[in-house]
């Protein structure tokens, strides 16, 4: 591990999770979040963990649990995250995050916590809501603020969250004395929106109608050429990117052009006077050199999974020297006894 619990970085300290809630990651996660992970190690000290207790506000099988904390965690170092350049961790090894998460839930107001757009959209769909679900955001504030984190990249759905975490740490530094670090947001990049195979007017999520919208990045190849050629296309027969008139050809395009690089433009004149089943195949063809690499690291990385946990364990070391500071600091700060 680098010494990634120094005190004084010289660069700005990155954090950023993901919750261990399936088998696989989808093509959706690896574009909009882990390709900019990987471009954060260069330019932050970055801290990565897999959020597994934010995972049991909802029912989950305990084994199953276990294994997909590991399996997102070999994703993470399959997609390019180095636990010798960035730190990374499961939330649950760090005692911590408890420990501060019930000091912000008395830091938060019931009526912050019940005007959270996602507690109130999943607890409208939900017939047993938990406590965990109202609270978990002050438990995101925890995973953040013990970090002392400068910036938290998050997609536009946990911007609210980000603000909360913003107003607690305000609050706790005006009553408490300065404290933590008030967190800027990093809103990852949403121009390469990537959507359902089979519904492209829905972004792809792991809670798919069908599975075969969903790109998981550990499909083996003859299930990505599948997916990607049975693909719902629109009418007409020109390649064209118009994401209204024409979502699943824009989206083939949108996949495309943010794995390949190229702009939409060029993809667009390239198969000028061509057949919607060419862009698929050129398609299915960039997602499969793009994810073989990563599959199989991770494959291989799940076939040790002695060493798998030993660099958990590691990172879990990394994150918890800068934490325990944060949570002494913070037991001061608010009148605890000292053991």
């Amino acid at each position: 591990m680098t010494d990634s619990a120094a005190p004084a970085p010289t660069r700005p300290r990155s954090l950023s999770g993901i919750q261990a809630t399936s088998d696989s990651l989808h093509l959706g996660n690896y574009i909009g979040a882990l390709q900019q992970f990987v471009a954060q190690q260069e330019t932050h000290d970055a801290f990565f963990f897999i959020a597994n207790m934010h995972a049991i506000t909802v029912d989950q099988d305990p084994a199953q649990l276990r294994e997909r904390t590991l399996r997102t965690a070999a994703q993470f170092i399959g997609a390019g995250l180095d636990p010798q350049r960035s730190t990374l961790y499961v939330q649950s090894h760090i005692p911590a995050h408890t420990q501060l998460g019930w000091i912000l839930e008395c830091t938060t107001g019931l009526g912050e916590a019940m005007r959270m757009t996602q507690f109130k959209d999943k607890s409208g769909k939900n017939e047993h809501v938990s406590l965990g679900l109202l609270t978990y955001p002050a438990l995101m504030a925890a995973d953040i603020l013990l970090y002392q984190a400068d910036v938290v990249p998050v997609g536009e759905d946990q911007r609210q969250h980000l603000e909360l975490t913003r107003n607690l740490a305000e609050r706790f530094n005006h009553r408490y004395g300065q404290t933590f670090t008030v967190p800027e947001a990093h809103i990852l990049k949403a121009t390469a929106k990537v959507y359902d195979l089979q519904d492209p007017t829905a972004k792809m999520s792991k809670s798919a109608k069908t599975p075969a919208g969903l790109i998981e990045i550990l499909d083996d190849e003859k299930t990505l050429t599948k997916k990607i050629k049975s693909a719902v296309t629109d009418t007409g027969t020109e390649v064209t990117y118009d994401p209204h008139a024409k979502p699943g050809v824009s989206n083939l395009l949108t996949i495309h052009s943010a794995l390949s690089g190229r702009s939409i433009e060029e993809l667009v004149s390239e198969f000028e006077g061509k057949m919607y089943g060419h862009l698929k195949v050129a398609v299915a063809e960039v997602v499969v050199e793009t994810l073989r690499p990563l599959r199989t690291r991770t494959l291989e990385l799940l076939d040790d999974p002695a060493e798998l946990s030993r660099v958990l364990d590691a990172g879990a070391d990394a994150a918890s020297a800068v934490a325990q500071r944060t949570i002494e600091q913070v037991f001061e700060r608010v009148g605890f006894l000292h053991r």
